[in-house]
């Protein structure tokens, strides 16, 4: 079981099948290890090398998706990174092939958004990836419950 305490105003915890607004702030989960938690919290997020949507740093507004990573790891040992993201310009991308699926960000977008159950995530669950690790502000790390 994983704690999700209110934020309060001013941070919108838009549920992960709405589409994100261009510009707009919105809260994001990160599942991590311990030791990768402790070193995103000293230094930032770093982008991936490559991934399902190429380079970025990839979220979920899902808690319940971010808890679930690393997958190699059991649930005691993970952490969810709790961020605020400013996403800027969002582009959906929506199937596998998608034109845009790895370009996105040369075409000037800053955020690539996976709907739920659109068929890129293998769980069925919603992703984001952000291009610039600068739009993402570390808010806290959860941990599961014991």
């Amino acid at each position: 079981m994983w704690a999700e305490d209110d934020l309060g105003p001013g941070v919108p915890c838009l549920e992960s099948y709405s589409e994100p607004t261009e510009g707009k702030v919105y809260r994001m989960y990160h599942g991590t290890s311990p030791q990768a938690a402790i070193q995103i919290m000293r230094t930032g997020f770093k982008q991936s090398a490559d991934g399902m949507l190429g380079r970025g740093v990839y979220l979920s507004r899902d808690l319940k998706k971010a808890s679930r990573y690393p997958l190699d790891l059991p649930e005691h040992q993970r952490v969810v990174i709790r961020v605020r993201v400013d996403v800027g310009r969002v582009k959906k991308i929506d199937r596998q092939g998608h034109p845009l699926q790895k370009t996105w960000h040369d075409h000037g977008y800053d955020t690539a958004w996976c709907p739920p159950g659109c068929g890129m995530v293998p769980s069925g669950l919603e992703e984001d990836c952000v291009w610039d690790p600068r739009r993402i502000q570390v808010i806290d790390a959860i941990y599961p419950r014991a």
